[in-house]
């Protein structure tokens, strides 16, 4: 009998951090390129300052993302407080 494809928490969690890591220079291209479409109804032409306060501010989530994720990608890889527990413990699959 054939068990369940089964993945280990430590390394499905690993590959969901590495797979945001990946994703985040494309939502930065996103959000960087997003004040370009605003534009003023009346007017016509873009709003400046509007659209500066929001690059600083999605440039700032940007680097607080990155750095959760870097943080929490190098407390999986040392065995950090959220690694799998060792040999014989109940999160690895024995198979």
């Amino acid at each position: 009998m054939r068990q369940p494809l089964f993945l280990a928490r430590k390394s499905y969690r690993l590959r969901r951090l590495v797979d945001a890591a990946r994703l985040l220079p494309f939502l930065g291209a996103f959000l960087f390129l997003l004040p370009v479409f605003w534009r003023d109804p009346a007017s016509g032409q873009s709003r400046t300052a509007p659209g500066a306060v929001f690059l600083f501010i999605a440039w700032a989530a940007l680097i607080a993302a990155s750095a959760l994720i870097a943080r929490r990608l190098a407390q999986t890889e040392s065995g950090g407080p959220d690694a799998a527990a060792g040999p014989g413990g109940s999160e690895e699959h024995q198979g």
